[in-house]
């Protein structure tokens, strides 16, 4: 049956199979269709997790280094949407994949001047090699280890550009639980959904991928989003630290 209606949701997207085979879908999604729909969703997205956020980002300035300064690195900066909730006065590195995102940060970087941006680098998750080891007290990554190729190795990048003592935050939307009819239509939307979302995979269970991962202290939770029409509505949220 899951891939019965895989097959339905082929036919029905089968512009977009098209366009991919053509190698037009790609380059358009990245540069014009994701940035917009990112920016869209952004907003639905942020009415619904607005208090979860703030409550997630209250202790970030207990991770001020002992030179008083609190250095930000952003993966996947995006539209910007987590700006609001950063510290007045903290320094903020920004980084993204895809470079086509900067009208739009642009416009959230001015409506929130109280935090200084130090720069923006066009980096992957798993590759963040302009940043020096030990270099920042706090990482944040909000939907987009979904997307990453590499989830292990982008949480290696995390722990090595974090002092000592830093703290990883992050937000993600998550595999649903697999006896659910939730699980069942993940599978079902998954490979149109990464085809259309640019690389967004659907089954992912990132919170084993935390636990893996070499951090002294993790504390996680799930919950769900309410997000009508959409298979996203399982997510996790917390923070790790180094």
């Amino acid at each position: 049956s899951v891939l019965f209606l895989r097959a339905c949701l082929a036919v029905l997207a089968m512009p977009i199979y098209l366009l991919s085979f053509l190698g037009i879908w790609e380059p358009f999604c990245r540069k014009i269709f994701f940035p917009y729909f990112l920016e869209k969703l952004s907003t639905i997205h942020e009415k619904k997790v607005e208090k979860k956020k703030q409550e997630l980002f209250r202790n970030l300035p207990d991770f001020t280094s002992s030179s008083g300064e609190l250095r930000l690195l952003e993966i996947g900066t995006g539209c910007g949407t987590n700006f609001k909730y950063y510290p007045p006065g903290c320094k903020v590195t920004c980084t993204d994949v895809n470079p086509h995102f900067q009208e739009a940060l642009s416009r959230s970087m001015s409506k929130n001047q109280h935090i200084h941006y130090e720069r923006f680098l066009v980096a992957a998750g798993e590759d963040l090699h302009q940043v020096s080891s030990g270099s920042v007290d706090a990482v944040i990554c909000t939907l987009v280890l979904c997307s990453v190729h590499d989830v292990n190795g982008t949480l290696k990048e995390v722990l090595r550009v974090l002092r000592p003592g830093g703290a990883f935050y992050f937000l993600e939307h998550v595999a649903a639980d697999r006896s659910s009819w939730k699980y069942f239509w993940q599978q079902v939307c998954y490979p149109t959904w990464k085809l259309v979302f640019a690389g967004c995979c659907l089954t992912r269970e990132l919170w084993k991928n935390l636990e893996e991962a070499k951090f002294s202290d993790l504390k996680v939770q799930h919950i769900s989003i309410p997000l009508p029409g959409t298979p996203i509505k399982p997510h996790i949220i917390g923070f790790a630290v180094k």
